[in-house]
């Protein structure tokens, strides 16, 4: 692969040195592009030679400077979005050139790609499709531009942290969403080991995005695996448009009256300079750094587990009042033993190393007779994680113009920060890198390009292992060696000891009260019964004795030493140095058929996973995964451009699975002007992430999550040592307390090929323009999925015998559903242009999912019913300087599942709004804003932290 990049650079200067000299400009055309209503100077006008594809844009000052081989006359296009295009003749090189351009409504005038990798209008594409501007992320209500994705129509977020949010369409709401795409300049910016996009993270930053396109819906038959329910393309601003340089800055504060942490401040300092240094060159660089202290999570509810954090529920009590208390931002406290469990008997075992154990067997035969789980104290998620969050992030390219057609580039995106991400547990983290590095050539024909995602996870650590070692470090749940310096043995004596004193005192209280040693003894066993809590607080601060306390220089000296040692090592570390490496091309034909719009292209894509063991089990070699794919469109119009029909394919194959092939035809029916009926049937698939496949991880519980590949079977002696259902096994264990053990209940799990998922969706819509002021969108989809990709939890013996399921080795297994699962929903949006530069837009959108088998997680996790409200306006009053932008959301409840834990989400309601006014003179911005304005805390998933208003005032030069 090296060896690839290494040629292909070489390709391109080579290419560039043969021909930078044969095209020398011999006239010159100068001039300048104001807005005629206010005289405002406009940059990044479009200026093409009319018939030629010579051509260059306006400047920050509106300026604009053509050289090239060619001769007078001229016909020069001028064209800028949100401005009617005009054409000027030019006679000779000394003609100045001032134009003024008018301004007209942008409404459902935008051109796209994503729909069909055609460039089309956004009111002709075949699906969904959703657009955002660089003027719409200027005055957005919004901190940055991936807020503002939860605005748009079918979109939910997931929001882990600050810094890390997960847009999903369609369903399956979950952190790293796995079936949605997503590209920034056409990387893919999910991370190679980890798999998540890290956009936000370490993606364009906010002043270099131009936009982003965003296709809801199935979209693999042209981006490939992983467009199960939609694409997500993030654009950056080309140098040779956009020149000059911008500043912005940014201060908010946040945690206003919140529970969980202090008020405090929000940075965030941005910049871009992009320079044309000549006809042929331009470069840009950009930078953003952002810090603040996060939103913390804080929900202590007692958690019960289970066998699967993603099946559990939350139930009553609390540390005081459960002695198996499990805080679901608690961490440590997952450590669970039954001390009078099946096999454990640790309560047994304290009451037969005394003289007078068949008194005290009698004294305690209420609490032998029943399960007795006690946890180890946790610490809140405040004890151990560091709420600072820090991002910096690097992005810019070289750009060299082969021929006024043939662009060339070197580009590339680097992010660095420290976070919380919530995945399978609670992860910290911290000086996570992750880099992207493309080389690319291209023409509005073809592109061929190659570029590479580099991750390091730095300090990265798993919350919930990370705090259980620390825990053992301290003093160990149980050690044979030393029982009596043991947690677990600690706590039973005492509680043993608290409640056999408790019983005495009552027993002699009663005698003397005159009762029979029959009666005495019933008292007292009442009366210690009705003191059991008493005793479980007495044994727990005797078994925590020496526990550090949080914050100590013994608790983070200790800490520290289990969060940087890795998990294969017995600490909590990831390394995570995973890489990705993609080639791919693509050729338009259109211009050479004629008779239709046919492209074709092709891709080879390597995964090289590297984490030591500690999130693989590639300890000892990297693990290699290859993948290659083509895909093919044609698109015809028919009878006078009122039927457009479009039929699109592509097939894909990874090494460790069989060739994919999805097909896509869509159909525009043009009804009448501006007023377009589409349809569509496409196919979709993903082939397992490189986590479902190959991830060998330890997390809450002791559980183990595996992949789904059979490397991972062979390596748990799955064949020699079975694996049983959760259900045969708990009916085992009641008859083996009952005295009677039946193996015969033991239900054994198999396992059928792992496979892709793949899915058939139907959507049908409708999008109407009126009167170029009113534009109304709506559709309605049904998807069925095969081979559906989710987890079970099985168990299996620790010894090869029954009696080693208590306990067992848990194991959460990623596997294909036997049964169909579908999906089905709706939305619908409409926007309305109003005088004097006023708009509102509204929008509402479903999905509902059925057929899900019975103790399948599926992680839907998306609320039936879902809205946004907004009014805005880019300017009025005095030199209509000022604007602003009012945005409402609603989210219904929803029952939220996921690999960390499980729960209901009540339904919530925010308001984001901000005012702006514009220097014009100096082509500068300040603006105030808020983010949930009402201050009303609110979670998007179970487990992660509660949300409140973020405020704050930027200021911003050279931004419009």
């Amino acid at each position: 692969m090296k060896n690839i990049r290494r040629r292909l650079l070489f390709i391109i200067a080579a290419t560039i040195i043969s021909v930078s000299g044969s095209a020398q400009a011999n006239n010159t055309i100068s001039g300048n592009v104001k807005n005629r209503v206010n005289n405002e100077i406009v940059p990044a006008v479009s200026i093409l030679i009319k018939g030629t594809s010579i051509g260059t844009y306006t400047d920050n000052s509106g300026n604009f400077k053509i050289a090239g081989n060619f001769s007078f006359p001229v016909t020069l296009v001028f064209s800028s979005v949100g401005f009617a295009p005009r054409d000027i003749v030019v006679e000779n090189t000394s003609q100045k050139v001032n134009v003024v351009l008018d301004p007209v409504s942008e409404l459902a005038q935008e051109v796209v790609v994503s729909a069909s990798r055609l460039p089309q209008r956004i009111l002709e594409s075949p699906v969904s499709i959703e657009r955002v501007s660089a003027a719409t992320i200027r005055n957005a209500a919004a901190p940055s531009y991936y807020d503002l994705l939860a605005n748009l129509k079918g979109v939910d977020i997931v929001t882990s942290s600050l810094n890390f949010k997960t847009p999903s369409t369609r369903g399956f709401n979950s952190s790293g969403n796995l079936r949605l795409n997503q590209l920034v300049e056409g990387m893919d910016n999910q991370s190679p080991g980890l798999n998540f996009a890290v956009g936000a993270m370490a993606g364009l930053t906010e002043l270099d995005v131009e936009n982003m396109e965003l296709l809801s819906g199935a979209s693999s038959a042209l981006y490939g695996p992983g467009g199960m329910n939609g694409t997500l393309l993030i654009n950056s601003k080309n140098p040779f448009k956009y020149q000059g340089l911008s500043v912005q800055v940014k201060q908010g504060i946040m945690h206003i009256a919140d529970d969980a942490a202090k008020a405090s401040p929000y940075y965030d300092l941005s910049f871009r300079w992009g320079q044309q240094v000549s006809q042929k060159f331009a470069f840009k660089i950009s930078g953003q750094f952002i810090q603040a202290k996060d939103w913390v999570a804080s929900d202590y509810s007692n958690y019960d587990i289970g066998d699967n954090p993603a099946t559990g529920k939350v139930k009553p009590g609390n540390r005081q009042m459960d002695p198996n208390y499990q805080g679901v931002n608690v961490y440590g406290d997952e450590t669970s033993v039954d001390i009078n469990g099946p096999t454990s008997r640790i309560l047994q075992g304290v009451i037969n190393a005394s003289p007078n154990h068949q008194q005290l067997t009698a004294i305690l035969d209420p609490y032998l007779k029943s399960p007795l789980p006690v946890s180890r104290t946790g610490y809140r998620e405040t004890d151990i994680l560091d709420p600072t969050t820090k991002n910096l992030k690097f992005s810019g390219g070289l750009y060299y113009k082969i021929t006024p057609a043939i662009e060339a580039s070197l580009s590339g995106n680097w992010g660095s920060g420290s976070t919380v991400y919530t995945g399978s547990d609670r992860y910290s983290f911290k000086d996570f890198v992750m880099a992207q590095y493309k080389a690319e050539v291209k023409h509005k024909n073809w592109f061929v390009r190659a570029y590479t995602t580099q991750e390091n996870a730095g300090k990265t650590f798993n919350a919930t292992v990370t705090t259980r070692l620390f825990n053992e470090s301290w003093k160990p749940s149980y050690n044979n060696a030393n029982p009596l310096g043991s947690w677990y043995p600690q706590y039973s004596i005492a509680f043993a000891t608290a409640a056999v004193g408790a019983y005495q005192t009552a027993f002699s209280a009663a005698r003397s009260a005159g009762q029979t040693d029959a009666q005495a003894a019933a008292t007292a066993q009442t009366a210690m019964l009705n003191n059991t809590t008493t005793f479980h607080t007495i044994a727990r601060n005797y078994a925590d004795q020496g526990r550090p306390e949080a914050g100590s220089a013994e608790f983070n000296q200790k800490f520290d030493s289990v969060a940087s040692r890795p998990i294969s090592n017995g600490g909590g570390l990831f390394i995570d140095k995973s890489s990705l490496y993609m080639t791919e091309g693509q050729y338009n034909f259109t211009d050479l058929v004629k008779v239709a719009e046919v492209l074709v292209g092709a891709n080879f894509k390597q995964y090289v996973l590297n984490s030591e063991g500690t999130l693989f089990p590639d300890k000892d070699k990297r693990i290699k995964i290859n993948e290659t794919g083509a895909y093919a469109l044609i698109s015809k119009a028919l009878f006078n451009n009122v039927l457009k029909l479009t039929a699109s394919g592509r097939y894909d194959k990874n090494e460790n699975f069989k060739g994919r092939f999805t097909p896509r035809f869509s159909a525009v029916i043009t009804v009448a002007k501006n007023n377009n009926i589409r349809l569509s049937y496409q196919t979709t698939y993903r082939f397992p992430s490189t986590q479902n496949q190959w991830i060998d991880l330890e997390v809450q519980n002791g559980a183990r999550l595996i992949g789904g590949l059979t490397q991972l079977r062979k390596k748990y002696n799955f064949d020699t040592n079975p694996v049983y259902t959760v259900a045969s096994v708990q009916a085992f264990g009641a008859s083996a307390r009952a005295g009677t053990p039946n193996p015969a209940l033991l239900q054994k799990v198999s396992f059928d090929d792992y496979k892709p998922e793949s899915a058939t969706s139907y959507e049908v819509g409708y999008k109407s323009l009126i009167a170029g002021k009113f534009l109304f969108d709506a559709y309605a989809y049904y998807s069925q999925y095969k081979n559906f990709i989710g987890r079970i939890v099985v168990l299996q013996s620790s010894n090869g015998t029954p009696s080693g399921l208590f306990p067992p080795n848990i194991f959460s297994i990623s596997v294909n559903s036997k049964e169909k699962v579908n999906t089905h929903g709706w939305g619908a949006s409409a926007e309305y242009l109003l005088p004097h530069n006023f708009s509102v837009n509204a929008n509402v959108y479903s999905d509902e999912i059925t057929n899900v088998p019975a103790n399948f997680v599926a992680q839907f996790n998306t609320p039936k019913y879902r809205g946004n409200i907004g009014v805005s306006n880019s300017g009025f009053l005095w030199n209509k300087s000022f604007g602003f932008t009012v945005q409402y959301k609603y989210q219904d409840k929803v029952y939220y599942q996921g690999d960390f834990a499980a729960g209901t989400i009540p339904a919530f309601h925010t308001i984001d709004a901000q005012v702006n006014y514009k220097f014009t003179s100096i082509r500068s911005m300040v603006k105030l804003g808020a983010t949930n304005l009402t201050n009303h805390y609110y979670r998007t998933a179970f487990g992660n932290p509660y949300i409140g208003g973020l405020y704050y005032v930027s200021f911003a030069y050279n931004v419009f």
